[in-house]
């Protein structure tokens, strides 16, 4: 058998359908455009299609750095 073993890239991946906060979405399954916004999760009002909500960023744990400036004094 032969296994896949390059990493996985985004970019490659094609493109994804998704909620873009800022733009006119249009539903892929009914064609509205009335969406319930979470924080994670996009809903048409009419046919209840989810859609993941594209931030345009990144998350994790090295997104927030602290400056020395930042911090505290000490008392």
């Amino acid at each position: 058998m032969f296994y896949d073993t390059t990493p996985f890239n985004p970019v490659n991946s094609g493109y994804r359908i998704a909620f873009r906060p800022g733009e006119h979405n249009v539903c892929p399954g009914c064609g509205q455009s009335h969406w319930s916004i979470g924080r994670m999760t996009a809903e048409c009002a009419f046919c209840a299609t989810a859609l993941p909500i594209n931030h345009g960023g990144s998350f994790g744990p090295g997104l927030f750095s602290v400056s020395e400036r930042s911090k505290p004094l000490a008392a």
